[in-house]
């Protein structure tokens, strides 16, 4: 099945809307539908905003809704001029910038314990520019952040939930894919002000591409 994981109910709005469905439940604190969508066996897990709740929600399409293949669909914030507010992205790999094990291991920022490198590459669908995500716990406009995920990392969106869902992916050996809609650039003024100005412009993306990413499946 395909199961989309998604952080927040509005995003996951433009999806719901669009299916037939036929199960709508509570589980473990996360909202779970299944049904069809396009003619396809469809579910969706709203996981709930940040690296927890994205992999829980993960771990809750692979384990209770039998998910083969899962998508994270969201918005997220562009870190340079290679994106544009309203257009979406396919991301090709995922960082967690908020892990260190520099210190204890010597490794690149973001490598995981049982990783050598520090991205970790996603299923590709060749519908959209591929881009490189940054994920963490924060939600900023930290210059801090930014030259670490810039010029470190060399990311060129962040978020907080997709980097933890592509971990529980490799591990479960489940395809997963991401698809990010921009809300908001750096260096445009405050990430919050920008994100809620574009919130219906990223969500008209997303029901205008929706059928041509679930076609390409």
């Amino acid at each position: 099945m395909i199961v989309f994981v998604i952080a927040m109910e509005k995003e996951a709005k433009p999806v719901l809307s669009a299916m037939k469905a036929e199960r709508d439940i509570v589980f473990c604190g996360k909202r779970l539908v299944t049904g069809t969508l396009y003619g396809k066996r469809c579910g969706v897990v709203v996981c709930g905003v940040g690296k927890a709740n994205a992999a829980m929600g993960a771990q809750i399409a692979i384990d209770e809704l039998g998910a083969d293949v899962i998508i994270n669909l969201g918005v997220a914030g562009g870190l340079n001029r290679t994106v544009d507010v309203g257009k979406i992205y396919g991301i090709s790999h995922a960082v967690q910038y908020d892990f260190d094990l520099t210190q204890l291991n010597g490794t690149a920022m973001g490598t995981l314990d049982e990783c050598k490198e520090n991205y970790l590459p996603l299923s590709a669908l060749p519908l959209y520019p591929f881009k490189r995500i940054g994920t963490g716990d924060r939600f900023n406009d930290s210059p801090d952040d930014f030259k670490l995920l810039t010029k470190v990392l060399k990311a060129d969106i962040r978020d907080m939930e997709c980097g933890a869902i592509a971990q529980v992916c490799m591990h479960a050996k489940v395809k997963c894919f991401a698809f990010k809609i921009i809300s908001d650039l750096a260096g445009s003024g405050s990430t919050t002000e920008q994100y809620l100005c574009n919130l219906s412009l990223c969500f008209s993306t997303l029901e205008r591409e929706l059928e041509k990413i679930i076609s390409a499946l």
